[in-house]
């Protein structure tokens, strides 16, 4: 796998990585170095630029100190205002990776503008089954605390229909990934709750008993 510049991993791990801690489970530390892991990957698949690909997943989500519906907003202003981001990047390379921070939502309708987007975008979506389901059980013990586990149940339903299934609004970028084998047993299991019912419960009572 590439390495990105020892001077900039050395800024981002002491001076940026550190404040996904304020973050809740599933935005935290362990979700961000995932990204970064993920989007290395991706950079060598498609021969993008390491160290653009690196700092990039490093600012994708610190927009999640304001209001979530407008993080990746916040996240690309975050990035093109830190001037310490020059010692490294010209104003080009920046507008790129503030562009590819904006674009990285799911929920976005349209393709990201460049490949660096893109690699964020499929870098942040680990559809690892398990994962997506326990990911989903975290957000909502965090912000709807008034459900009982059959709410929780319901709403990861609901969530996965409306992101995940074939009528989801998901879009995958990159093909031939590992995610768009993982997104093909998701569906399986969104058409099928009986076998997605017994992994709901084993992961929630995981959650519940933390």
């Amino acid at each position: 796998m590439p390495h990105p510049s020892l001077d900039l991993v050395e800024f981002i791990e002491t001076k940026i990585l550190p404040q996904y801690q304020q973050f809740d489970r599933a935005h935290n530390m362990e979700h961000v170095t995932r990204v970064i892991r993920n989007s290395l990957q991706l950079a060598q698949q498609t021969g993008a630029d390491v160290d653009m690909v690196y700092a990039i997943a490093a600012y994708h989500d610190l927009g999640l100190s304001g209001p979530r519906a407008i993080h990746h907003l916040t996240s690309g202003k975050i990035l093109i205002s830190d001037a310490r981001l020059r010692r490294w990047f010209s104003p080009e390379q920046l507008r790129l990776m503030k562009e590819a921070v904006e674009d990285h939502r799911a929920s976005a309708s349209r393709a990201p503008r460049s490949i660096y987007g893109k690699i964020v975008a499929e870098a942040d979506r680990d559809l690892e089954p398990a994962t997506v389901i326990r990911r989903t059980i975290q957000f909502g013990l965090a912000n709807y605390a008034q459900l009982d586990r059959e709410g929780h149940w319901n709403r990861l339903l609901e969530h996965l229909d409306e992101k995940y299934s074939a009528r989801g609004y998901i879009h995958l970028w990159i093909s031939g990934s590992q995610n768009e084998r993982w997104l093909n047993e998701l569906r399986q299991l969104i058409e099928h709750p009986d076998q997605l019912r017994p992994l709901f419960l084993r992961l929630y009572q995981e959650e519940t008993a933390k």
